[in-house]
């Protein structure tokens, strides 16, 4: 859910340069990742409830704020999931040009039909379909790494010089690692679904976090090693650099791969985000039929909504994709930091299996990296515009944020007669 490997880094690369991109791979994570690590650490082993972030906010800051990070996320969701069938389209177009324009649109909205059917199967098939999934995906990087460490020493000679690394759009690739290293909290929302959930989402978040930061910049490091300037980088280029470094072979089954990641990524987020509707119609937000499940425990109607509401962003173009993605997400990552300092606040005795040291001014402070770094996609990206609509990526994402409020309201005036009929 937080990491599908090191595709969609090619843009990062491109914009920044080596250098720069390898230092925002280390720095980024410290300011951005760490704390949301360490928070959902907390919050799901606190409050291992499904729905996970919806509860957390909902509990600490109250109803209307719950339903705000729910409509957020399901937002940001949007977005986020055609960015992964983008690049899927993207890295295919690659060896079949053909992937494009009606094609490539059929393609991207098959690998979420695939991807909803394999959910139907159940939270277990998804986690071990994952497993399965990350092993492939990751292998064609150990055979760059390893070829262009040891088989290349004429080019690694040269490579400090001969691969350009200033750092051209600092902003431009601080957004892409920020995109590349977010969705720590999306596990929260199967907690229901996990197996000792006090003790294994902390660990989970360590070990993760270490994984993707590795697999990020291992395979950059040595393939600037290698030589190759960083101008050849673009978005899906990873197939072109494995057929440079090892042969034509590995990229095509790099290109297999890279597939892969973007329809494994899919996969989990579509079990994670599917709880979110599932929760709120236990609330009473959202019609009952959300709350219907298969034996197997999945939630096939939120499931099926939430597939076609996904299939409404492809075509957008991948930098569009990432700001609105970003935004929505980022706004609802403030709540959850508000949702930790505010629980310390209310409910110092509830039991935290994990809690992050340093008492409430380091809950506080922990949350300023991230917010800090929002702020800062949001400045570069104010202007972005939507393609022929003439309207800024940042105000569809106000206007989608506004929404939410007068969504609330109406889905509070129609939850009182429910509510009031159950006793409640």
């Amino acid at each position: 859910m937080a990491s599908g490997g090191p595709y969609g880094l090619e843009e990062l690369v491109q914009d920044s340069g080596y250098r720069t991109a390898l230092a925002l791979l280390v720095c980024v994570p410290l300011l951005w990742s760490l704390p949301t690590a360490l928070m959902v650490g907390e919050l799901s082993s606190a409050i291992p409830a499904e729905g996970g972030f919806y509860v957390w906010v909902g509990r600490a800051l109250g109803p209307f704020w719950g339903f705000q990070e729910a409509w957020l996320s399901l937002a940001s969701s949007v977005f986020d999931m055609a960015v992964y069938p983008t690049v899927f389209v993207l890295s295919l177009a690659k060896l079949w040009p053909g992937a494009q324009g009606r094609a490539g649109l059929l393609i991207a909205a098959t690998v979420i039909v695939a991807c909803l059917l394999w959910n139907l199967l159940g939270a277990r098939a998804v986690g071990d379909g994952s497993v399965a999934l990350a092993a492939l995906l990751l292998s064609p990087f150990v055979l760059i790494t390893a070829y262009a460490l040891f088989r290349h020493p004429a080019a690694a000679s040269q490579g400090a010089s001969a691969a350009p690394g200033g750092p051209r759009d600092l902003l431009a690739g601080v957004l892409v690692a920020m995109w590349n290293y977010m969705g720590w909290d999306n596990a929260s929302t199967v907690a229901g679904e996990v197996e000792n959930p006090q003790r294994t989402y902390p660990r989970v978040m360590m070990i993760a976090l270490g994984a993707s930061v590795l697999s990020y910049i291992i395979p950059v490091a040595a393939v600037w090693y290698a030589g190759l300037p960083s101008t050849s980088w673009t978005t899906g280029s990873w197939v072109g650099i494995a057929s440079q470094i090892v042969g034509p072979w590995l990229g095509v089954a790099l290109l297999l791969t890279a597939m892969v990641s973007a329809f494994g990524s899919v996969n989990s987020l579509s079990m994670s985000y599917s709880r979110l509707p599932l929760a709120m119609a236990e609330d009473g937000y959202l019609p009952k039929a959300f709350t219907r499940r298969l034996g197997n425990g999945a939630p096939w109607v939120s499931i099926l909504v939430c597939g076609a509401a996904w299939m409404a962003a492809l075509g957008l173009s991948f930098d569009r994709l990432l700001m609105l993605d970003i935004l929505l997400y980022g706004a609802s990552l403030v709540l959850e930091f508000a949702a930790l300092v505010w629980l310390r606040v209310r409910e110092p005795e509830l039991r935290r299996p994990f809690k992050i040291p340093g008492g409430l001014p380091v809950a506080v402070l922990i949350g300023v990296g991230p917010t800090a770094l929002l702020a800062a996609a949001l400045i570069k990206n104010r202007d972005e515009q939507m393609g022929q609509l003439h309207v800024s990526a940042l105000s569809v994402g106000l206007a989608l944020m506004a929404a939410g409020v007068v969504l609330y309201f109406v889905a509070a005036a129609l939850r009182r007669p429910r509510a009031i009929a159950a006793g409640n």
